[in-house]
């Protein structure tokens, strides 16, 4: 069987298979699953392109990791086939411990885990499927390989991740503040003392990513539609898990059920296999047809909550610098306890206060370092000359209301 393949992707053209071994990665069924996982999970309710999946992601990102690889070669940087092939399969990875509407189920269901933690045990039992050829592509991915630049590419301020997501989600959202020139950045890299780097030349393209990044998170990401959505969809779950610890049988289907009816710990993830075995079989369709059923359930907070998801009738967000004003607030929770005849804890589902980050280059997690003419290293904030950049490396912090409107 002919094993390199070529794929037609709308954002970059033609992307190339390049070895046997990542086509089978790629069609493993765990793998195969990120297909039906949405990239940006709710945000379609506020961009209708905004469709397209973590399985589309994770072959760009490999996309931009074959290019990088070529052009560090190209500029005299020792970079075997071996780890090229394992930093490709490495990023191509890098979400699969993801699940559906990832950051809501992380907050109700699966509770205290990341999907860094079960993607580090996924990409282990795969491993074990392809006899430990994949264990070059662990270590890369663990950040346990000597040549610390190959993780960098995958998981750092400037990384192939952040780079294909910006152009992918501005491609399929019609947001175009987002496009970054990914191609330029790319042929800028270079490694200095065993790290990534961008040479001086690449300064305004790195400040036009680090103000896009800024700009899709207010814009997509954290658009107030956004979070009423996604918002609401942590509410069900919050009361379907409720229900399940109190004995309520609701329906779902077995994957899903697993979670729903058993408190899973990292713990239980390393030391019980079963966990892993449902998690692999998890995806967008068990969340919606779950419900999609519950939109007649009995419970009346699970189901009107279900229904206006699925109907679009969200919250009402106020966004807003400081803290939302507590008589207002109490005010809301009593008209809408009077209003949907509940109990004044139970208003909680339908009124409530949270707050949402933005921090476009975050120097707690890594550096950009830019190579300077004389060989000398200079963060970016110090390196460019736009004033305004170091705002960006400081953490916004908003106050959020969200109300059901009665």
């Amino acid at each position: 069987m002919n094993k390199n393949k070529i794929i037609n992707d709308p954002v970059y053209g033609f992307i190339s298979i390049k070895t046997p071994l990542i086509f089978d990665v790629i069609e493993h069924p765990y793998f195969q699953r990120l297909r039906y996982i949405k990239q940006l999970g709710m945000t379609h309710l506020v961009y209708p392109g905004a469709l397209h999946t973590r399985f589309h992601h994770a072959l760009g990102a490999m996309h931009l990791m074959q290019l990088a690889v070529e052009h560090l070669q190209s500029k005299g940087h020792l970079i075997t086939n071996d780890e090229c092939e394992a930093a490709c399969i490495a990023i191509l990875l890098h979400d699969i411990g993801h699940g559906p509407f990832s950051h809501a189920l992380e907050h109700s269901i699966v509770k205290g885990i990341s999907h860094e933690d079960i993607g580090k045990l996924i990409i282990s039992k795969i491993n074990d499927d392809f006899n430990n050829r994949l264990s070059l592509a662990l270590q890369i991915f663990n950040n346990n390989y000597y040549k610390k630049f190959l993780y960098q590419l995958i998981s750092g301020q400037l990384d192939l991740d952040r780079l294909d997501y910006l152009n992918r989600d501005s491609f399929f959202s019609g947001v175009t503040e987002g496009m970054v020139s990914s191609d330029r950045i790319i042929k800028l890299l270079n490694i200095k003392n065993g790290n990534l780097v961008v040479e001086e030349k690449g300064i305004y393209s790195i400040e036009k990513f680090l103000i896009a990044r800024r700009l899709m998170y207010w814009q997509v990401y954290l658009h107030k539609t956004v979070i009423a959505a996604e918002q609401m969809l942590v509410k069900i779950l919050e009361r379907a898990r409720e229900l399940a610890n109190n004995g309520t049988e609701l329906f779902a289907t077995p994957t899903f059920k697993h979670f729903l009816y058993n408190t899973v710990s990292i713990t239980h993830f390393i030391n019980e296999i079963q966990h892993i075995n449902n998690f692999v079989k998890l995806d967008d369709s068990d969340i919606m047809a779950s419900i999609k059923v519950w939109c007649n359930h009995t419970d009346f907070i699970l189901s009107t909550l279900c229904n206006n998801l699925i109907n679009r009738q969200l919250y009402k967000v106020e966004i807003s610098t400081g803290i939302p004003d507590f008589e207002k607030t109490e005010s809301l929770k009593q008209k809408i306890s009077e209003k949907l005849n509940i109990n004044y804890k139970d208003s909680s589902y339908f009124i409530f206060t949270d707050i949402i980050n933005n921090v476009a280059y975050n120097t707690r997690q890594g550096n950009i370092n830019v190579l300077m003419k004389n060989g000398d290293l200079q963060d970016i904030t110090i390196a460019s000359d736009y004033s305004n950049l170091e705002a960006l490396a400081k953490s916004v912090t908003k106050n959020i209301l969200c109300y059901t409107k009665v």
